[in-house]
């Protein structure tokens, strides 16, 4: 009998190397030519299945101007996945009693204009307040070009885009206020509450909030072809690859400003999901609901994320629905709860779809 456990064990351990062999050469292969087709300088991606990570791998050039190639420990610039952690900490506040989520904002910030005043916490994280953008689409910064103090000042005065609920407007104030409330209630500074209650709790120890241009040990500069041609108001796509200068106001971390590797955000999912960071598991379930419109539709960026939940992109659907957070259009963090799998995609080329590339190799996994 115990000849025969034995020999069922060996046969289960070698299916599932095998299986996992035959997917890692099948991932390799699909991201080989996607860097091809689409011209990524270079890549991280990880594979967690059932909180176990199954797959690491790292591809191609960090910086194309000293053929520095990417590897584990190099950090990518992840943008507005950056939400997920400020999502997470109001869910840690909510576990703690400080806030609730269904609340007025007006119960937790003093100041505010009146029109805004019955916009919830909720709304603010599901970018369904209808909140002025203190965001200037038409110059890469804050509206009024004078700085983030300038620019809260103006926002202020602006009118409602709609009325709380309506519809989803992605845009930045919403998370600034996040912030806010984050650092009333959580009593420090944003970033330290982050670092506090998420990183070092995850054993992150590499992952940073900072700009484009600072100095940090390993991390890659951002690519694009694209670039915005003023005289028309939006961006093209040139044929010249020029590095990305950007800004993060630290007004606005709880909104973008991350910098990771692809091994550190599995450390923090990994953290998420045995209740290292949230103690509840319906707090996660709350925090990943598809969020309704008044009317009882859903919407969100388009395409296959179809919805949108506390500061996490959906695809809404029957089969392998998921969370996929994406980050400037050059990383993405996507999870399916259902199949217990998790995939991390982090490139140094904004401009792709890197959210479709995710979701295509998961297919690999189902």
């Amino acid at each position: 009998m115990k000849q025969l456990v034995f020999v069922v064990l060996f046969l289960l351990f070698n299916n599932n190397l095998l299986s996992a062999q035959n997917h890692e050469k099948e991932v390799s292969e699909y991201l080989k030519k996607e860097m091809k087709e689409q011209n990524i300088p270079g890549l991280q991606i990880t594979v967690i299945k059932n909180n176990h990570l199954i797959l690491s791998k790292t591809m191609g050039i960090a910086n194309i101007s000293f053929s520095i190639p990417a590897k584990d420990n190099t950090i990518f610039s992840i943008n507005s996945i950056a939400k997920i952690f400020a999502s997470t900490a109001i869910m840690q506040l909510v576990e703690k009693n400080e806030i609730k989520i269904e609340q007025p904002i007006s119960n937790y910030l003093d100041g505010l204009p009146i029109n805004w005043q019955k916009v919830t916490v909720k709304q603010l994280l599901s970018h369904t307040s209808g909140l002025p953008d203190i965001e200037d689409s038409n110059n890469e910064g804050l509206i009024g070009g004078k700085g983030q103090d300038s620019a809260w000042i103006k926002v202020q005065k602006m009118p409602l885009q709609f009325k709380a609920g309506d519809d989803f407007s992605y845009n930045a104030t919403n998370y600034l206020l996040v912030q806010k409330i984050i650092e009333k209630y959580g009593r420090m500074p944003f970033e330290q509450f982050i670092q506090k209650n998420q990183f070092d709790i995850a054993g992150m120890d590499k992952t940073v909030y900072g700009n484009s241009f600072d100095a940090i040990e390993n991390k890659s500069p951002t690519y694009c072809f694209y670039y915005l041609d003023k005289a028309i108001g939006d961006y093209v796509k040139g044929k010249i690859l020029i590095e990305v200068n950007e800004s993060f106001p630290t007004m606005l971390r709880a909104d973008a400003g991350v910098f990771a590797t692809a091994n550190e955000i599995t450390k923090w999912i990994i953290a998420l999901q045995t209740g290292k960071l949230l103690k509840n598991e319906s707090s996660i379930s709350i925090m990943w609901e598809p969020i309704k419109l008044n009317n009882g539709k859903y919407d969100g960026f388009g395409g296959i994320l179809n919805a949108y939940a506390l500061g996490w992109p959906v695809i809404n659907r029957e089969n392998h629905p998921a969370v996929l957070p994406i980050g400037g259009g050059r990383a993405s963090l996507a999870i399916y709860p259902k199949d217990n799998l998790a995939i991390i995609l982090f490139t140094n080329l904004s401009g792709i779809p890197v959210h479709e590339m995710a979701d295509n190799i998961s297919k690999f996994y189902f």
